[in-house]
C-alpha cells in the first residue's frame, strides 16, 4: 500500500511551517483594499496614496477601457466558455493579436490567460531534455518554472553579466537547441538587461532569445512597445513576451514573434491549449489600452516626470535606490521584519507601499518596492515624499529598548 500522511501529522506540519514563517517575518496575508487602483484608494477604512501598483500609466481606471469592456459584454457575454481551440476564436481575440503584432513589430502574436502562463507554456514547449536554457539569476519565477517544466538543462548566469553568459554559452555541449531567457526591466530591482550585448551573444552562439517585457511594455520605446523597441532590436529578438496586467491596466499575457513560432505554440503550449480563454471584455479592454499607449505618449512622459521627482526627493533624504533605471524604485532595508515595520509606518502616514520579502527577493535584500503612476499629481508626490522623510527619521533614530508589553511586540515596529 502507498504510505499516507494522516490528518494530525499534516496539520502539525502546516502549523509548524506557518509558525516558522511568522518568526522569520515572512508570514503573508492578503490586505483588503476598497476602491479602484487609482492614485488613492481605501485601506482598512482609510484613504491612502497608492505607491505599490503596477498600474504605471493609470489605465486600469481609464474610461475608454471600461467602455470597451462594456461593449464587449453586450456583444459577446461575460465568458469565453472554453479554450479557443475548442470553443472558437471570437472576434476580439483576433483583433487584439493583430494589434499586438503591429505594436511589437512582429509577424504574429498569441494571447495567453496570464503572463505566467505565457512564459511557462512557451518555454516548456520550446525546450526539452536535449536542450540547454540560459537564465538570468534574477529572472521572474515564471521564467524559472518554464525552464523546470521543459526538462532542459538550465544554466543560471550571474545577473546581467554578459561575460558569465558567454562563458556558459561557450561550454562544450551536445545540446540540440539553446535558449536565453531574460527580463528587459527586472521587476524587483528596476534595472535594465544589457539587451544589445545579449542579442549579439544569441546570434554568435546560435541561441534563441526570449525577452520578458512585462514591466517595459507601455513604458519604454517611442510607441511604448518596450525596451526592445527602444533599442531598435525588434528584428533581432526571437520571442517578445509581455503582459496586459501592468502598464496596460487589464489582464493576460502574450507572445509576439514569427508566424511559425505562433503556429508552433498553438500546437505545443499546454498552458494555452488546456485553459479557458480570457473573457471578451478583458480582451477588448486590452485592445483599447494598446491604442491609447500608441496614441498618447504624454502618459509615458507624465510617468517619467513623476519618477524623476520622487526619486530626486528620496535620494535627497539619503535613500539609496540603486540599481534602478526604470519606474520601479527599490528601497532596500535588508531584514524582513524591518521592511514590514517600515510598510506599517508609511501606511500610518497615509502612503501604501508594500514590503517585498523572500522568497520573492533573495535573503537579506527585503525592500519597499515604490512605483509611482502617471496619474499621481505633484501634490500627491509631495505628500508621499513627506511620509518618506518621516520614515528616514524613524529609521535613523536610536533603537528603543524592547518593551515587554505583550508576546506580539516587535522591536522592529518601535519606529
Amino acid at each position: 500500500m502507498r504510505p499516507t500522511l494522516d490528518s494530525t501529522a499534516a496539520q502539525a506540519f502546516l502549523t509548524a511551517t506557518l509558525d516558522s514563517l511568522k518568526k522569520a517575518g515572512l508570514h503573508r496575508k492578503l490586505r483588503d483594499l476598497q476602491g479602484a487602483p487609482g492614485p488613492r484608494l481605501t485601506v482598512d477604512g482609510r484613504t491612502v496614496l497608492l505607491f505599490c501598483s503596477n498600474n504605471y500609466l493609470g489605465l486600469a481606471t481609464e474610461a475608454r477601457l471600461k467602455q470597451a469592456a462594456h461593449q464587449a459584454i453586450e456583444a459577446f457575454g461575460c465568458g469565453a466558455t472554453g479554450s479557443r481551440l475548442i470553443s472558437g476564436n471570437l472576434e476580439p481575440y483576433k483583433l487584439l493579436e493583430q494589434e499586438l503584432a503591429s505594436f511589437k513589430g512582429t509577424e504574429a502574436a498569441l494571447v495567453f490567460t496570464s503572463g505566467y502562463q505565457a512564459n511557462v507554456g512557451t518555454i516548456s514547449a520550446l525546450g526539452g531534455p536535449r536542450d540547454v536554457i540560459f537564465s538570468d539569476s534574477l529572472n521572474h519565477a515564471s521564467l524559472l518554472d518554464g525552464g523546470r517544466l521543459s526538462r532542459a538543462e538550465v544554466l543560471v548566469y550571474n545577473h546581467c553579466d554578459v561575460e558569465d553568459l558567454e562563458r556558459k554559452l561557450a561550454l562544450p555541449s551536445a545540446a540540440r537547441r539553446k535558449l536565453i531567457l531574460t527580463e528587459s526591466v527586472f521587476s524587483m530591482d528596476g534595472d535594465l538587461a544589457p539587451l544589445q550585448d545579449i542579442t549579439f551573444l544569441a546570434k554568435k552562439y546560435g541561441a534563441l532569445l526570449l525577452v520578458d517585457e512585462a514591466h517595459a511594455t507601455g513604458v519604454f520605446g517611442p510607441t511604448g512597445a518596450g525596451l526592445v523597441e527602444a533599442l531598435g532590436l525588434q528584428q533581432q529578438v526571437d520571442i517578445q513576451m509581455g503582459t496586459f496586467s501592468k502598464a496596460l491596466g487589464s489582464l493576460g499575457g502574450y507572445i509576439a514573434g514569427s508566424r511559425d513560432l505562433i503556429s508552433y505554440l498553438l500546437h505545443r503550449a499546454r498552458s494555452f491549449i488546456f485553459t479557458t480563454a480570457l473573457p471578451p471584455a478583458v480582451v477588448a479592454a486590452s485592445t483599447a489600452a494598446l491604442q491609447i499607449v500608441r496614441q498618447e505618449p504624454e502618459r509615458r512622459q507624465a510617468l517619467w516626470n513623476n519618477v524623476a521627482h520622487l526619486r530626486e526627493g528620496l535620494e535627497q533624504f539619503g535613500f539609496d535606490l540603486r540599481p534602478t533605471q526604470s519606474q520601479i524604485l527599490p528601497l532596500r532595508l535588508g531584514e524582513a521584519q524591518r521592511t514590514m515595520a517600515a510598510c506599517r509606518f508609511l501606511l500610518k502616514q497615509g502612503v501604501f507601499v508594500q514590503g517585498i520579502r523572500p522568497p520573492t527577493v533573495p535573503l537579506g535584500t527585503a525592500r519597499l518596492r515604490i512605483s509611482p503612476m502617471a496619474t499621481h499629481s505633484k501634490k500627491e508626490i509631495a505628500e508621499a515624499l513627506a511620509a518618506f522623510y518621516k520614515l528616514q527619521g524613524a529609521l535613523q533614530a536610536p533603537k528603543r529598548q524592547p518593551v515587554r508589553r505583550s508576546s506580539t511586540h516587535l522591536s522592529a515596529s518601535s519606529f
